[in-house]
C-alpha cells in the first residue's frame, strides 16, 4: 500500500497548509455571478470548513465579482493564524454572460485588484495572490509579473501564483521572481496541466489542480469512471473520493481546491485523504490519460 507522502504542504517556504484546500467558488450566484443565495448558509459552510480542519481557502476578485471574498471575510474574520488564504486577480467581467470574461494586464488595474481585494478580506497583506491568467494582450507577460513581484516588495502580497498560464511563461516569470504556487486544469480525466505540475515539482512551487475530482472533463467519462469505480469499490469510497485521493498520492507538492456548497460533501471530501491506494491503483488511474 502507498500512503500520500505527506499530509501537510509548504507554501513559499513559510505557510504550511493542509493537503486539502477549499475552492470557495461556488459560494457565489448562478454561473459565479452575484451573491451566493444563501448568504447565512454560506457562512455556516466557511465556518465548518475551517472546523473541519482546512487551512486553505481559495477565491479571486472575479468571483461574484467580490462577492465571495466578502463573504470569506464575513464568515472568517478575524482569521485563524493557520489559515491561508489565496486570491487571483487580472479577469474582468462585464456582466452574467461568461462572453464578458476577458484578461487584462495592465499594471495600475493589478494594483487596484490586489489592493481592493485586501481591503475586502481585511487583511494588510495578501497570503497568496494569483495571476488569474497569463492570457492578457494589452501588457507583455513580464511586465504583469512585474508588477506582483513591486507589490510583494512593498508587502501587499506575501507570495505570488500564476493561474491559466503556460509552461513557458511559468518558467519565465522564474526569473523575474519566485512563483510560490500554480494552478491549472488537471484531474483523472484530463491532464492538460501535467506539465505545470512537472514544472512545479522540479522548483518547489505548489501546485493546485482545479476541478481535481470532474471526471466528464475528459470527454470520456464512461471510461474514466469504469476505470475507478472497482477501486472505489476496494476502499469502500465513493469514485469522487478515488479521483481525489489519487491527487494527493501523485505528486507530494500537489494541493487539490475541491468547492462543494455541502456539508455533507466537504466531510466526503476531506475523508479522502485517509485512503491509501496501492502503487498499482495509482498507476492504473495515471496511465488513463496520457500525460506525454
Amino acid at each position: 500500500m502507498t500512503a500520500p507522502t505527506t499530509s501537510t504542504l509548504t507554501i513559499g517556504g513559510d505557510l504550511t497548509v493542509g493537503r486539502i484546500g477549499f475552492g470557495a467558488m461556488q459560494l457565489t450566484g448562478k454561473q459565479v455571478w452575484g451573491e451566493y443565495p444563501d448568504h447565512d448558509g454560506g457562512i455556516a459552510l466557511l465556518r465548518a470548513v475551517v472546523d473541519a480542519g482546512v487551512t486553505f481557502i481559495d477565491t479571486a476578485d472575479v468571483y461574484g465579482p467580490h462577492s465571495n471574498e466578502l463573504l470569506i471575510r464575513k464568515a472568517l474574520h478575524p482569521y485563524p493564524d493557520n489559515l491561508v488564504i489565496a486570491t487571483k486577480g487580472g479577469f474582468v467581467r462585464g456582466g452574467y454572460d461568461y462572453s464578458t470574461l476577458d484578461a487584462v494586464g495592465n499594471p495600475n488595474y493589478l494594483r487596484q485588484s490586489a489592493n481592493m481585494s485586501a481591503r475586502r478580506l481585511g487583511v494588510d497583506s495578501i497570503d497568496l495572490y494569483y495571476l488569474h491568467s497569463g492570457q492578457a494582450t494589452d501588457v507583455p507577460f513580464e511586465e504583469q509579473v512585474a508588477t506582483l513581484a513591486a507589490l510583494k516588495d512593498e508587502g501587499l502580497i506575501r507570495h505570488i501564483g500564476l493561474s491559466n498560464v503556460t509552461l513557458e511563461q511559468f518558467e519565465l516569470a522564474q526569473t523575474i521572481t519566485p512563483i510560490a504556487a500554480a494552478t491549472a486544469l488537471y484531474n483523472a480525466g484530463i491532464r492538460r496541466g501535467v506539465d505545470l505540475l512537472r514544472a512545479t515539482e522540479k522548483t518547489g512551487a505548489v501546485f493546485s489542480p482545479w476541478h481535481p475530482m470532474s471526471i466528464a472533463d475528459g470527454g470520456d467519462p464512461e471510461r474514466i469512471t469504469a476505470a475507478l469505480e472497482p477501486i472505489a469499490q476496494n476502499h469502500g469510497a465513493t469514485v469522487q473520493q478515488i479521483a481525489l485521493a489519487w491527487h494527493l498520492h501523485r505528486a507530494p507538492n500537489t494541493l487539490p481546491i475541491p468547492g462543494t456548497t455541502s456539508l455533507e460533501h466537504l466531510r466526503t471530501n476531506l475523508a479522502a485523504a485517509q485512503i491509501t491506494l496501492t502503487s498499482e491503483e495509482i498507476s492504473t488511474i495515471t496511465a488513463l490519460v496520457p500525460e506525454d
